[in-house]
């Protein structure tokens, strides 16, 4: 399997989506990302060996399984999506920097993991991961006792020494679940009961996941949110991990579906974790054809199959309070939005601004290149469909990406029920996330190719 998109169609080779015929058929989800970081940073924590099943093997994940090997685990790919961890109980100190690439998550939860371990670990990654906020990730391990270095702002390169943790109670100042999982990882090492406090659910992957390693994790409401409890001086034993389908990555085939005419997909092993499903609320809430059928457990968590055929979307004001639940996929619900009946509201989006680029701007502009009318907010966007408007979706678009995996995919789709092809700068990026998104996509019937 190639490694990258890069690799398949040249470094700097766009890529172009056509209008197409109507598509069909039946294809499996790619491993949650988010799952796959954990289940390798786990791993390598814990004492023993685990096995992975399912795991995404994206560029962002191999960096994470590579860093685990820099910490002396030993990590092996055994088969498609078969992994295996060996780990000492605990993480030394690595011989070299450690390159995160463009993995945010994997970044900030490997600096939670490796506060707790008496080691000094420089972290580092590429242009876009350099930009990045880590302060966030930072204070409360400072709090905690780790000493940092690192550029203005709390930018990578960072230098990291950690051991002799104190345990924290900490109030996130916004929802973020990896700023939450680091904060954990770190606790399991830690002198006392680290707790923390989120006013709003975010996703509980890694709570999850540490019960299935050994850990006791205790979840209870308290007056000012949901707390998050787990003990110091715990070990992890290995174990075995199946990695549900990636909601996130599932998207673009459904929305894909939603928009093309005539078209039915059905995407097997999708995640139905309720802190990642919101995307799904919001397009039924638009009316659309999607039908949820095989719903059962995998890997602790809840998974089915979703079939989604053609449907006239309706704009809608989407709540809020339901942007933690599906952060990632506002791009791809822009695209939605583009070829729905009536304005799509969407607020509360401040986190996009931060993300592996400003997606509030990028989608903006790319929905505006390619005919979509819309107003771009501080934390918001309003998209004005076109469906019964006197004109339709034009595409046409040379969109730039900045090298964002989520909007070069979010643009692909778009092109193939748009007038007029779309093309999208720096395709690379996708294999951070979904590398078999174009054959995926071309299987179903899609026309996208390089320049």
């Amino acid at each position: 399997m190639p490694d990258t998109v890069t690799t398949r169609y040249g470094a700097q080779a766009g890529l172009t989506s056509r209008p197409s015929k109507a598509l069909r058929g039946t294809v499996g989800a790619p491993g949650d990302k988010s799952m796959s970081h954990r289940a390798l940073i786990m791993g390598a924590m814990a004492k023993g060996v685990t096995t992975i099943d399912g795991l995404l093997e994206g560029d962002d994940v191999r960096a994470t399984a590579a860093a685990m090997k820099a910490f002396g685990a030993k990590v092996e790919r055994v088969g498609e999506g078969r992994w295996r961890v060996t780990g000492a109980g605990g993480f030394s100190e690595p011989d070299d920097v450690i390159d995160c690439g463009n993995a945010g998550t994997g970044a900030r939860l490997i600096m939670g993991a490796a506060a707790g371990y008496r080691l000094t670990a420089t972290f580092t990654g590429d242009a876009s991961l350099r930009g990045r906020p880590m302060r966030r990730v930072l204070k409360p391990l400072e709090m905690m006792g780790v000493r940092w270095l690192g550029r203005s702002g709390g930018r990578l390169p960072i230098s990291l020494s950690g051991g002799a943790l104190q345990a924290i109670d900490y109030t996130l100042p916004e929802p973020s679940a990896q700023v939450k999982s680091a904060i954990l990882l770190a606790g399991v090492n830690a002198s006392g009961e680290t707790q923390v406090i989120e006013t709003e659910a975010t996703r509980d992957h890694t709570e999850r996941m540490l019960r299935a390693f050994g850990a006791q994790v205790d979840v209870s409401d308290g007056a000012e949110g949901r707390v998050i409890a787990v003990k110091g001086g715990q070990r992890l034993v290995g174990a075995a991990v199946e990695v549900a389908g990636d909601p996130s990555s599932a998207a673009f085939l459904l929305v894909a579906a939603l928009i093309t005419p005539g078209s039915e997909v059905t995407v097997r092993n999708v995640m139905l974790n309720p802190l990642r499903t919101g995307l799904f609320h919001t397009l039924i809430d638009m009316g659309a054809d999607l039908e949820i059928t095989n719903r059962r457990e995998a890997g602790g968590e809840s998974v089915g199959d979703i079939t989604a055929r053609h449907s006239s979307l309706t704009g809608v004001v989407v709540p809020p309070r339901r942007a933690v639940s599906m952060i990632d996929e506002y791009p791809i619900l822009a695209v939605a939005a583009a070829f729905a009946r009536g304005p799509t509201v969407m607020r509360g989006l401040g986190e996009l601004r931060v993300k592996e680029s400003d997606r509030i701007a990028l989608v903006a502009a790319g929905l505006g290149a390619c005919g979509v009318a819309l107003e771009e907010e501080a934390e918001g966007l309003i998209v004005m469909g076109t469906s019964g408007a006197n004109h339709d979706v034009r595409g046409g678009g040379a969109v730039i990406t900045h090298g964002d995996h989520r909007i070069a995919m979010s643009f692909l789709t778009l092109g193939l029920a748009a007038r007029e092809p779309v093309r999208v700068d720096e395709p690379g990026m996708i294999a951070t996330s979904f590398p078999d998104f174009v054959a995926l996509m071309s299987g179903l019937g899609a026309q996208i190719g390089a320049d």
